[in-house]
């Protein structure tokens, strides 16, 4: 064991931090003692801090001890005066690990956790009412997370991983009818996405809208495979998910835990559908029919309006259409439609839109 253990250090020593490196030459040179040494004990004899020791063991997948497990809790509150710059750095080093889980399950246990991310532990609990008890969410979005790290390396897919379900403490209900329901806990999630990046020091640019818009529209995919699978409900997926179609399926995919085997399969086979016509519907260029050709502006000159909810009611009529393929995205039929809509709202009368 003390062979495989020094044979993975040198192994991975080309990959290690400066304060890592550290860590793994003292290691190296005095196993005798850093073997009974706690995280605490051993950041202050080469001089680095105790994250950086858990975020090595994490990615080396090593065990921590009950007496490091007990130093790290005692001194939690240090945590508190180290910059969240650092912080953030080291959350991205942990989240890059082979098997991140096990880094955040050290965090949590050792109540670090709760003094970077309380959301997440927000999710360690599980409530019974009536016989009928939820499943963990933080057990799960772990789970979760190392599906995605089989697949993927994108840091990002991984950090909208760990907060997909992060809302679903807040939106909990207990309905007498079906139970425990988590409703919108992905517009929920969404919504806290800004608040979690800027606390953490983590980018407020497209990386953090591209978290969000993953956390938002995860839920989509598997309604879709739910149900029968339609080019229609596809192809707005399509739309709303734009160039980070992949990566979301990459999440959905990742988020099928359950342990019902049938039903998990179901889901699987169904997803696999739904990758299908994503190809089908791109090959046919499906992309260039989704905004119709007639756009607000136009609207507005049309019918002497102003920017208004009207002028938004009548573009999202005509994108609807485009996007159920009732009509075709081409000039004439899409005019035909839109005064038709118009003469509806009472925009034009009949004797004008002849």
């Amino acid at each position: 064991m003390t062979k495989n253990i020094l044979h993975n250090i040198e192994k991975n020593m080309s990959s290690f931090s400066k304060g890592q490196k550290l860590i793994a030459r003292f290691i190296l040179e005095n196993y005798d003692k850093a073997a009974f040494m706690t995280a605490s004990k051993l950041g202050k004899t080469v001089q680095v801090s105790e994250s950086t020791v858990v975020r090595f063991a994490t990615q080396l997948n090593f065990q921590i001890e009950d007496e490091t497990y007990d130093a790290l809790s005692r001194n939690a509150d240090r945590l508190k005066i180290i910059s969240g710059e650092r912080i953030c750095d080291e959350m991205n080093k942990i989240m890059l690990s082979k098997h991140p889980s096990i880094g955040f399950y050290y965090l949590k246990d050792t109540g670090l956790l709760d003094l970077i991310l309380p959301e997440l532990v927000a999710m360690d609990k599980v409530e019974t009412r009536n016989g009928r008890a939820h499943k963990n969410n933080y057990d799960h979005t772990m789970e979760v997370l190392e599906n995605v790290c089989k697949h993927s390396d994108n840091l990002w897919l991984r950090w909208a991983a760990l907060f997909h379900d992060v809302g679903k403490p807040k939106s909990k209900r207990w309905d007498n009818n079906i139970g425990w329901t988590f409703h919108s806990h992905n517009i929920i999630g969404a919504k806290m996405i800004p608040g979690i990046f800027r606390r953490m020091k983590l980018p407020m640019d497209a990386k953090m809208k591209y978290v969000q818009k993953l956390v938002e529209l995860h839920m989509r995919p598997i309604v879709i495979a739910d149900e029968e699978v339609t080019d229609s409900a596809v192809r707005r997926l399509l739309n709303d998910a734009g160039d980070d179609i992949n990566d979301l399926m990459t999440l959905c995919e990742a988020d099928i835990t359950s342990k019902n085997q049938v039903r998990k399969q179901r889901f699987l086979d169904n997803f696999k559908m739904v990758r299908e016509k994503l190809v089908d519907l791109q090959e046919r260029d499906y992309k260039r029919l989704l905004q119709p050709c007639i756009d607000g502006n136009e609207i507005m000159e049309m019918f002497q309006l102003t920017p208004c909810r009207e002028v938004g009611t009548l573009k999202q009529y005509l994108k609807d259409a485009v996007l159920d393929n009732k009509v075709a995205n081409e000039r004439e039929p899409l005019m035909e439609l839109l005064m038709k809509k118009a003469q509806e709202m009472g925009l034009v009368n009949a004797e004008n839109s002849k």
